[in-house]
């Protein structure tokens, strides 16, 4: 399920980080202290690899996808 505006500001800190996930490897990683950070997973070559992408609310969601389809882009012509 694609994340909303409500949703991520609705998504308080917990014990331990945790992801709320969007699409297409695009998620926000919500750390202990209230730091929100926008960050994509991809793979190259056949190993993961983390993007990330700004903190939220600098980067808003409609930012973080663009950013996320430029990444994927530049991914997918080497």
């Amino acid at each position: 399920m694609a994340l909303t505006d409500t949703a991520i500001r609705n998504a308080k800190p917990a014990d331990k980080p945790y992801k709320a996930t969007d699409s297409q490897g695009l998620y926000l990683l919500v750390n202990p202290r209230s730091s929100k950070l926008w960050r994509v997973k991809c793979r190259i070559d056949g190993v993961e690899r983390k993007l990330s992408l700004g903190a939220h609310p600098e980067i808003t969601l409609a930012e973080a996808r663009a950013a996320r389809g430029a990444a994927r882009r530049q991914l997918a012509h080497g």
